[in-house]
């Protein structure tokens, strides 16, 4: 008899909804929205979403230990390519259904990772098609260490003669009469962690992005859509009480100039958190050195909003922001964030009339909801944030030397100085495979002096130079639809941007 055409797709499709999708690393990281992207779409999303509908402490500083890990690393990780835990040996991929699932003292797995992408944009004024990445995805344990790194060489074509990068890290471009008539654009991404673990501590080298407070799209201080970059960061959790130091190599100009090499710029940073119940307080203290590396402040007791006064202006730049989240009925989270930039006295910041008042608010909420219905789990949220940061925010009195900035684009909020954001995001997922969104933005974006990183903050007549907060600017609306697929082996994700800054995204990936 033969089998309808319909009915051996129909298997397939049910063999894929059957499997785990299993993306194990042992952080839980920001999510990377420009490339190294994997087969779980938005990790940081459902933690966030974890913890509403949890009932456990609240914290908020990303990247962190996922404590999972190593319980499910048999589990998930034994259909690896290449496979080895001190319990059962070395296997190679499709060859670990005998497994004993205890837990071993060592474990490694190695996973082949790539795709293929194409990608559109207004504002990025080109078409890249095809857009290739391959590499290798290495994660494991021993002992007391962990470590994950995935590492990636991408090849594109361009419709611009002269492109651009789409991520704003560096881009090589060969053009053909340097190549034998070959002209390609090329580079490599990676992000790493390897970290020592002891009970309270976590001491972390790696290379990616601090994402600190309880909002998702707008966090002031630190922000998960920064560029990467190099850290080492301390994490001590003593009960309800959390401490967080980090350090981060920064650059100053884009691409691979010799002015990066001439000068350095560096972040330090705090944060601590109190979880109580229901409700988080979090403190955020930043400081950021222009050619003045001082290794003390990385001591987790250094109050750095203290310690800034004993360096030279021109040389450093800092901020402190405070925090506050509060879960209710175990489906909403209601949040804020208050960042303070620099002031010249607490009567300036209430009259917010000069350009010394340099400081940001941000506020909003996440629900959340688990569905079963039948057999199948619906995980279902949605987040509405406001941000508004005033003119000269992040930015320094001389240009391209303390701002709050890496590679040309702020650590914090990434619209910058002089602008006012509303996000709305109905998100859902269904059996951990299926995940769709809707993001809708509305973004005003002033033009007067003070609205770029930067614009140079007079260090003279503070007081006397008035500023005009969105003055220029323009409503712009955005509406985001996003679906993707998430299987063992497989990724699929297609994603546009309607009505302002338009754009396509279409995505295939795998990890074998």
């Amino acid at each position: 008899m033969k089998i309808p055409l319909s009915k051996p797709f129909a298997l397939l499709v049910a063999a894929m909804l059957s499997v785990p999708a299993f993306a194990a690393s042992p952080v839980v990281g920001p999510e990377n929205i420009r490339n190294l992207r994997l087969l779980e779409n938005s990790p940081m999303l459902f933690d966030l979403h974890r913890v509403t509908t949890g009932e456990g402490r609240q914290f908020f500083a990303y990247p962190h230990r996922d404590t999972a890990f190593r319980k499910n690393f048999v589990d998930s990780e034994r259909n690896a390519l290449l496979y080895y835990d001190s319990e059962n040996g070395a296997a190679v991929s499709g060859h670990g259904s005998a497994f004993e699932k205890k837990n071993p003292r060592m474990g490694l797995a190695m996973s082949l990772v790539g795709g293929i992408d194409y990608r559109g944009g207004e504002s990025l004024g080109d078409t890249i098609w095809p857009g290739v990445d391959g590499g290798i995805y290495l994660r494991g344990y021993a002992d007391s260490i962990d470590f994950v790194l995935d590492a990636r060489i991408y090849d594109e074509g361009h419709s611009a003669s002269y492109p651009k990068s789409f991520d704003g890290e560096f881009l090589e471009f060969q053009k053909e009469e340097n190549n034998s008539g070959l002209e390609y654009t090329s580079y490599a991404r990676y992000r790493a962690h390897i970290a020592l673990n002891y009970d309270w501590l976590r001491l972390d080298f790696g290379r990616d992005v601090m994402h600190w407070g309880p909002g998702y799209y707008n966090n002031l201080s630190l922000n998960q859509f920064a560029l990467p970059y190099n850290m080492l960061s301390l994490d001590m959790q003593f009960g309800p009480l959390r401490v967080l130091s980090f350090y981060g190599d920064l650059r100053i100009y884009p691409g691979m100039g010799m002015n990066n090499k001439e000068e350095t710029r560096n972040i330090f940073g705090h944060r601590y958190e109190l979880a109580v119940g229901n409700a988080t307080f979090g403190i955020s203290e930043l400081q950021i050195q222009y050619d003045n590396l001082k290794p003390w402040l990385f001591v987790p007791v250094v109050p750095l909003f203290m310690e800034k006064g004993n360096y030279s202006e021109d040389s450093n730049n800092g901020s402190l922001s405070f925090d506050f989240n509060y879960r209710l009925f175990r489906s909403l989270r209601v949040y804020s964030e208050f960042y303070l930039d620099d002031m010249e006295s607490p009567v300036s910041l209430v009259k917010n009339d000069n350009i010394e008042a340099k400081w940001a608010w941000m506020a909003g909420m996440h629900g959340a909801h688990d569905f079963k219905i039948k057999s199948h789990l619906l995980e279902s949220g949605f987040i509405a944030e406001y941000a508004r940061i005033e003119p000269y925010v992040y930015s320094h009195f001389h240009a391209n030397t303390a701002q709050m900035a890496h590679l040309g684009r702020p650590l914090g909020n990434q619209a910058g100085p002089n602008s006012q954001t509303i996000d709305f995001t109905a998100y859902g997922r269904l059996d951990r495979h299926v995940f769709a969104s809707l993001r809708n933005t509305w973004f005003w974006k002033g033009t007067d002096y003070g609205s770029a990183v930067n614009d140079t903050t007079p260090r003279r007549n503070h007081m006397k130079i008035h500023k005009r907060f969105l003055k220029g600017a323009d409503m712009e609306y955005s509406l985001t639809p996003s679906i993707s697929y998430e299987g063992q082996y497989v990724f699929f994700l297609g994603e546009i941007t309607l009505f302002n800054d338009e754009k396509v995204y279409l995505r295939t990936g795998f990890k074998w």
